[in-house]
């Protein structure tokens, strides 16, 4: 399993965002001014993405970014939210790091998963 996955949920239709195109980046510096795409993946049919990225990584700065214009694009909704990115300090590198969303044309959320 990869150090880090996904998951979205697609809360105004009730079911998993399947096909929403995912990067993993780490910043490329302390400022989090930049930084390098790591793992590009799309969720799975069940809204996940279970290999984003590699077996391990380094502590450090990581965000996931998801595309979330193709999704509502593809789902025939209009949504606020052209991209939603989630950054994280990734500070155990002996841990598992599960980055979930929670997505609505209008609205997201997102929390530490297990």
């Amino acid at each position: 399993m990869s150090h880090v996955t996904t998951h979205v949920l697609d809360a105004a239709l009730g079911r998993p965002a399947r096909d929403v195109p995912v990067r993993l980046e780490a910043a490329a510096d302390g400022d989090r001014g930049s930084w390098r795409t790591i793992a590009e993946a799309r969720t799975n049919d069940d809204g996940r993405v279970p290999d984003l990225g590699p077996d391990r990584l380094a502590a450090g700065f990581y965000r996931v970014v998801l595309d979330t214009a193709a999704y509502f694009d593809a789902t025939g909704q209009r949504g606020f939210y052209p991209e939603v990115a989630i950054v994280f300090d990734l500070a155990d590198e002996d841990a598992h790091y599960h980055v979930p969303l929670l997505l609505s044309p209008f609205a997201y959320s997102t929390y530490r998963g297990s």
